[in-house]
């Protein structure tokens, strides 16, 4: 294989083929890695803007200390690897449901891979997001029952959704079971790719005591084009 592309691993899952390719990007002369499954691309390193700020708006809202943290959704591992940077993280536990993504991790395929299983705070949960949400977050024995930080990085909006059995996470039901798994002064930061949504804004209040709609804008690396996305950050008192 050549440099401007290579095919990393390639997998079968439930939802087809998932593989991990890595490219030259030939404007920026980096290395890329993108994430598909089929020829639909589900991540890439190219811009992580919106998954790094996901940690950093969100942990920026709690002045609580020795955080334990829980990360919905590994990704490429930019959203955990924000929330490691802040010195008050005692735990970490990111839930990935796609197996490969997390062997990709462990094995050191992808960029963040050594930093994170290298990290004695991170670990690694394999499991649906939204079944553990709505059983209460029973992650063993040794796990915390209520988080500092809940992270959520993916559905692409509350309303565009991967998988529609996600939808029941995003109701006041799902929002308030949420709430009781989150400690005094503990937050939860959820990325959508869309407008701030004062419907979703509205179901955040009644769950937790203040809800906000951060607009994150960056500029796209290849066109100079500002790109813009959303951050809710939710607290409770």
């Amino acid at each position: 294989m050549s440099r401007s592309f290579e095919e990393l691993d390639r997998q079968s899952t439930p939802l087809g083929d998932i593989s991990l390719r890595r490219r030259l990007e030939p404007t920026l002369e980096i290395d890329v890695f993108e994430v598909k499954i089929g020829e639909d691309g589900l991540m890439s390193s190219l811009i992580t803007d919106g998954e790094e700020a996901v940690a950093t708006l969100g942990l920026a809202a709690t002045s609580n200390t020795a955080l334990d943290v829980l990360v919905g959704g590994l990704g490429l591992g930019y959203t955990a690897r924000s929330a490691l940077e802040d010195s008050r993280v005692r735990s970490l536990r990111v839930v990935e449901a796609m197996s490969p993504v997390i062997d990709w991790h462990r094995r050191h395929l992808v960029p963040l891979g050594a930093a994170l299983t290298s990290d004695d705070r991170c670990e690694f949960v394999h499991g649906d997001f939204f079944d553990l949400a709505a059983t209460g977050f029973d992650l063993g024995e040794d796990a915390p029952t209520r988080f500092d930080a809940v992270l959520v990085d993916i559905d692409h909006s509350p309303r565009h959704l991967l998988d529609p059995r996600n939808a029941a996470f995003y109701t006041r039901r799902g929002m308030a079971r949420l709430a009781e798994r989150i400690c005094s002064g503990g937050v939860f930061s959820l990325w959508s790719n869309d407008p701030p949504d004062d419907r979703f804004l509205g179901v955040l209040a009644t769950a937790f005591d203040h809800a906000t709609a951060e607009t994150v804008t960056f500029p796209n690396v290849l066109t100079g084009v500002a790109t813009s996305s959303t951050v809710y950050v939710a607290t409770i008192d």
